[in-house]
Parts: C-alpha cells; structure tokens; sequence
C-alpha cells in the first residue's frame, strides 16, 4: 500500500492523470523487474522505494515533453521508459529495442504478463533495425552518448520536417556531449526534468536531423 500511495502522490506531483488501474499494472511491473532481478541483473536499483522513483515516476517524467503515436526505446533494458510509457499511453505503439536476449526475454514476458497489446519487443542491435515506417519518437534513457545515440539511432526517425525527434535522457547537463554532435543533427531544445523524490538532476536533450 506504501508504494501505490508513493506512485499516485509522484503523479499527482508531475501533474499527470493516469486510472488506477494504470497503476496498478505499473505496480505489478515493478514486482516483475524485483522478481526477475533475483537471477538476472536487470537493473543495480534493488529497493522498491528506490525503484519506483528512478524507474517509474523518472520516466513518466517525459510524458508532457514527447508525442506519439510511435515510439521507440532504444537500449531498452529492463523497459525503461518503454513499458511506463506504453502503460501511460495505450494509444501509443511502442517499440522496445534490445540487443540482449535475457532482458528481451524479460521484455516478452513484461508484455504477456502486463497484456501490453501495444508493445512490440526487438532483439536487435539498433543500427541493423531497419522498420519499414520510422518513428515520432526514439527514445533513450542510458544507451550511450548523444553523438553515438544519434549516429546508431538516426535513422529510425520519421522523415520530413515534421519528422521524427531524438530524445534523450540524461542526468546533468552534456556539454561535452553536445559539442560532439554530428554535423548532420541539430539540438531542438534541452529542458530540466524534475522527478519526485530524485534529487539529481536530469534533462531531455530533443534532436532533429537537418
């Protein structure tokens, strides 16, 4: 009961409304993550307190800064900010990209146990995944920096100039990393994530290709 009253407090606080029932299986994707952690390592984060803030309400912190209706999470790992936002947003599709075969397993089992109609899992290196129609949305939370990030990812956006963003999470400010950036990508817009309960910083770094 503790953590359900964390969660909703968290989204109350980042000014979302999600059904309870949306909770619920937010919830229950955590205990899947703790209960797998126990012979895979999914992720270092152990403490479901812990878990719920760096995890959850962290990625449901983008929610109001990224737009459907096809994303993908690149270097997904546990699901992460994937499943929280297919959860959050049913109307969305959501494509987990993953290149090692325990955490897709996991993935997989994610969607069947979370009936996750809108979730697709890929075990892929992302620079070999070539979908027939790009993405609004590639996402990453901890794959690599943002000049590998864009130069592996790129290629996944929509095209067109309303075409699809990069978008990147990231803790403290990249100044190094932005100055890395390949000459082809453009930094959109950079702006400060404030998570509940997290005292580090973060920020979501959106790029377009020119």
């Amino acid at each position: 009961m503790r953590l359900a009253a964390q969660l909703s407090e968290g989204i109350e606080v980042l000014g979302l409304a999600l059904p309870r029932e949306t909770q619920t299986r937010m919830l229950q994707y955590l205990a899947l993550i703790r209960k797998w952690n126990q012979v895979h390592n999914l992720t270092a984060v152990r403490e479901p307190e812990a878990m719920l803030v760096r995890h959850l309400l962290d990625s449901l912190a983008i929610l109001p800064h990224v737009a459907g209706p096809r994303i993908a999470d690149v270097g997904s790992g546990a699901g992460l900010p994937g499943i929280p936002l297919a959860l959050a947003r049913p109307e969305w599709r959501v494509t987990l990209v993953e290149t090692n075969h325990k955490k897709t397993a996991f993935l997989q089992q994610a969607r069947i146990e979370l009936d996750l109609k809108n979730v697709e899992v890929m075990t892929e290196r992302v620079e070999n995944f070539h979908p027939v129609d790009g993405f609004d949305v590639v996402i990453s939370r901890a794959f690599s920096d943002l000049a590998d990030f864009a130069g592996l990812a790129g290629h996944l956006c929509a095209p067109g100039n309303g075409g699809g963003r990069l978008v990147a999470m990231k803790g403290v400010y990249p100044h190094e990393e932005l100055a890395q950036l390949p000459a082809q990508f453009m930094v959109e817009k950079i702006l400060p994530v404030t998570v509940p309960g997290l005292e580090a910083e973060r920020h979501l770094v959106l790029i377009k290709q020119i």
